[in-house]
């Protein structure tokens, strides 16, 4: 997500992000258990449908979000001025073998979730009229999506990471572009992953991170040389419970 964070920032973010690494953290299991979304309902037409008409499914409440569903919680927190309403964009890539997910490596020395995997977006800000007005913006800012090329066909629940920021996650079909113009100070890398591959929990692996203030759970899910987590993870857990039902 996007943010501009001072000098005195980005060191205490660096030293945070060496202090934790995810990929490190022990494989509590893997999800092959549970039944991957069929290959059918990863089609433009059936996704369109599925968020135009969703079943009734339950979002997945996990460690980090766990708190989300607590409106007090939640309220008390916005009055606070603890809660940053974001939003990101899950770029659904209309390509010719399948649809496949567009995913930025974020650079190391930001404020939040430094060198981490993430959708691009970011921070609302005053004028942006809605999280779609959000998502589509900071796309086009952090990576030089083409706005004109996105049709956004539905929203997830909202996702309130441990850093305070509470999510939208807007999901698009995306015309494919054959260059992206990465913001160098907040990406630094894209890529794309198979939706079929995210789809199938044999893919999605349980961690438990274990420390003096208690225990942590959080999924994963390792892509070639990349590695998915955290609140990236979650929102495509999410994605998958929709999907599945």
């Amino acid at each position: 997500m996007s943010q501009k964070p001072h000098s005195q920032d980005r060191v205490l973010s660096v030293a945070a992000h060496l202090a934790f690494d995810a990929q490190s953290i022990p494989i509590h299991k893997v999800c092959a258990d549970q039944p991957k979304v069929a290959a059918y309902i990863l089609d433009p037409l059936k996704l369109r449908d599925r968020f135009q008409s969703p079943p009734v499914w339950q979002p997945e409440i996990t460690d980090e979000n766990r708190h989300v569903i607590a409106t007090d919680i939640i309220s008390k927190r916005q009055a606070a001025g603890k809660v940053t309403h974001a939003a990101v964009l899950i770029p659904l890539l209309l390509k010719d073998d399948g649809l496949s997910v567009l995913l930025t490596q974020r650079t190391d020395h930001l404020h939040d979730h430094a060198g981490q995997i993430s959708f691009p977006g970011g921070r609302m800000d005053p004028g942006d009229s809605d999280p779609n007005h959000t998502a589509l913006r900071e796309s086009e800012e952090e990576i030089g999506l083409n706005q004109q090329g996105v049709e956004i066909i539905g929203h997830l629940p909202q996702y309130l990471t441990v850093s305070g920021y509470s999510v939208t996650p807007v999901v698009g079909l995306v015309k494919p572009q054959a260059e992206y113009a990465l913001d160098a100070f907040e990406v630094a890398d894209v890529f794309e992953v198979p939706l079929h591959f995210l789809m199938d929990p044999a893919n999605h692996q349980v961690r438990v991170w274990q420390s003096d203030q208690g225990s942590r759970q959080f999924y994963s899910m390792p892509y070639e040389n990349r590695f998915i987590w955290g609140a990236t993870a979650g929102m495509l857990r999410n994605l998958y419970h929709l999907l599945k039902v």
